[in-house]
């Protein structure tokens, strides 16, 4: 719809179980406290105005937070009191700050999209405390009775969610409800180079972890490779710094890997070919070197997941790697090449140094001598002198 105006901050304090406001105009600051207790489940503020700080009241109690493609601004607030929210996107704001270890602490979390926002500094290590569809393994909650159907090592993420929209829906835990019937899932979410809606069956498979598009730097944490159901990983256009983990290679059920437009180096590790579902690498645009795998899901990958990186070699990029040396190949050049850039800009300025002070010298010199251009040459100055002063005196 086109509704347009600011909330009703009234209309928080009621009860639902799905609150749906996408995709319209609706402006001014969301709430930062709600009256009562709140059973949200599903909250769709995304595609319209709101400005201001995100409140952390919005994540008490909900499944899913969908905030994206806003004007909200300020650092995300400490979301570590809710242990059951399944799918937070940010993504299209302009939050900034550094991301905070408190989203450590948001287990549950399926799809994480914290895209094209101004986040900076490296990303948190402790990023795989996050289940991104690993087992879960909650005990007893005392402030809700139970913990949602996922007690003494029970591993179905599936009854996960099935058990929390039945208390959302006041019916006994053992009903099997097909969920996504009665409250229509879905989740938007970039993956394998689209921008694509989740729901029904696929909404239960999918897990991904998107921080493109900000300013985040530092390595890649090598704990990101414990991920190991995470299907879409895309860290592209950032600042990120060193080499690829190895530990990546563990993402085994991975489709989609987006690295491009970063600073990262050396090698691409062999392992990947590993990854049997793997249909999107892509590292263009770094400062990658060596050979291109040639194996697995590698073999159906074209030139452009390489664009940029000038030192690799392959058939992808129809380049032979005989040509090239091994690791250290780019370094070695660029050192020789950007040493060789500042003897050339060194020997630039002394020669103009060096040329303009000859000049000088000879123009002294030359006034030093008793011949006819010496007089010729006062007398223009003298004449220019008389010029300046009856220019002055009119003005005056």
């Amino acid at each position: 719809n086109l509704l347009k105006g600011t909330i009703p901050k009234t209309l928080f304090n009621i009860s639902f179980k799905v609150l749906d406001l996408s995709r319209n105009k609706f402006s001014g600051s969301l709430p930062s406290h709600f009256n009562g207790r709140q059973d949200m489940g599903l909250l769709y503020l995304h595609d319209n105005e709101f400005s201001g700080p995100v409140p952390s009241a919005l994540l008490e109690n909900v499944m899913l937070l969908d905030l994206r493609n806003n004007n909200l601004s300020g650092t995300i607030p400490d979301f570590g009191s809710n242990q059951y929210i399944l799918y937070l996107l940010l993504r299209g704001n302009t939050l900034t700050g550094h991301i905070p270890t408190s989203l450590c602490e948001l287990k549950s979390i399926k799809v994480l999209d914290l895209a094209n926002n101004i986040f900076n500094g490296s990303i948190p290590s402790c990023l795989n405390n996050i289940s991104f569809g690993r087992s879960l393994d909650y005990e007893m909650d005392p402030d809700h009775g139970d913990s949602f159907g996922i007690v003494n090592g029970e591993n179905d993420l599936e009854a996960y969610s099935r058990s929390f929209i039945s208390r959302f829906l006041n019916l006994p835990l053992e009903v099997d409800i097909d969920y996504s019937g009665y409250l229509e899932f879905t989740v938007e979410f970039a993956s394998k180079r689209r921008y694509e809606s989740y729901g029904g069956e696929s909404f239960d498979l999918m897990f991904g972890l998107d921080l493109s598009s900000n300013e985040l730097s530092g390595e890649i944490p090598k704990e990101l490779g414990d991920f190991e159901r995470l299907r879409a990983l895309n860290l592209s256009h950032n600042s990120l710094s060193g080499v690829v983990p190895e530990r990546i290679s563990s993402l085994m059920d991975i489709e989609s890997i987006d690295l491009s437009s970063n600073m990262l180096h050396g090698l691409i590790p062999h392992d990947l070919t590993k990854l049997d579902y793997l249909v999107v690498f892509n590292v263009s645009y770094n400062n990658m070197s060596g050979s291109i795998p040639s194996q697995g899901k590698f073999l159906t990958l074209d030139e452009t997941n390489y664009i940029g990186n000038p030192f690799l070699c392959g058939s992808p990029v129809n380049r032979s790697c005989e040509d090239n040396n091994t690791n250290g190949f780019k370094e070695t050049d660029n050192e020789s090449i950007d040493g060789g850039s500042a003897i050339d800009i060194e020997t630039f300025f002394w020669s103009l140094a060096a040329t303009y002070g000859i000049t000088w010298m000879a123009f002294v010199v030359f006034l030093c001598f008793d011949s006819p251009w010496r007089g010729a040459w006062f007398r223009r100055v003298d004449a220019f002198i008389n010029l300046f002063k009856c220019v002055c005196i009119q003005v005056s």
